[in-house]
């Protein structure tokens, strides 16, 4: 373990700004995983906690779409009512938001190890949120449609929470990039 610490001291002194995308890569890497994974569990309980609401077709824009048999609405924001609609949509949107209030200050005080404005932040945190999980919606509808005619719901749980940590992860690195500058970059 010590020659290992040596040699990132050493390559660290010889190449600082690969050792920070390196760090700061891995640590991203990490911290976004395991918020996919707890955002995983969420989606394994939270669909019950809204099992009250009516399950009605709660998206837009709702346009018919008929893949390998199975007819769905596509949307950018919700999700059929076959699909789960208002409840799964209620379940999934706290499961992102909530993962999300516990990403933002790990990624910024100790992946980025940000000083920057925090109101500016936050605010280009929530539009990137925002973008990101209509842009990843658009897909998972997709996927929750077809994958549930194969699968138990376990399995295309796994898969909505890959998909939308995968997807996330790669844009959010680049855009926490941009918003979060480090201590290193002043």
């Amino acid at each position: 373990m010590n020659r290992l610490a040596k040699w990132w001291q050493s390559f660290d002194g010889k190449h600082p700004i690969a050792a920070r995308w390196i760090r700061e890569g891995g640590l991203f890497v990490i911290v976004s995983n395991l918020i996919t994974v707890f955002k995983y569990v969420l989606l394994q309980f939270l669909p019950k906690a809204f099992a009250g609401l009516p399950v009605v077709d709660f998206g837009w824009p709702g346009i018919p779409v008929t893949l390998f048999g199975e007819t769905f609405k596509w949307n950018i924001l919700g999700y059929d009512a076959a699909h789960g609609g208002l409840p799964y949509f209620c379940a999934y949107m706290i499961a992102m938001l909530v993962g999300e209030c516990l990403n933002f200050p790990l990624q910024r005080n100790v992946v980025f190890r940000s000083k920057g404005n925090l109101a500016k932040q936050i605010g280009a945190y929530f539009l990137a949120f925002c973008i990101i999980t209509c842009i990843v919606n658009s897909i998972n509808c997709v996927w929750v449609a077809i994958a549930g005619m194969f699968v138990p719901d376990f399995i295309y749980n796994i898969g909505t929470t890959v998909l939308n940590g995968g997807v996330s992860m790669v844009i959010f690195f680049f855009v926490n990039k941009a918003i979060f500058p480090s201590e290193e970059n002043k």
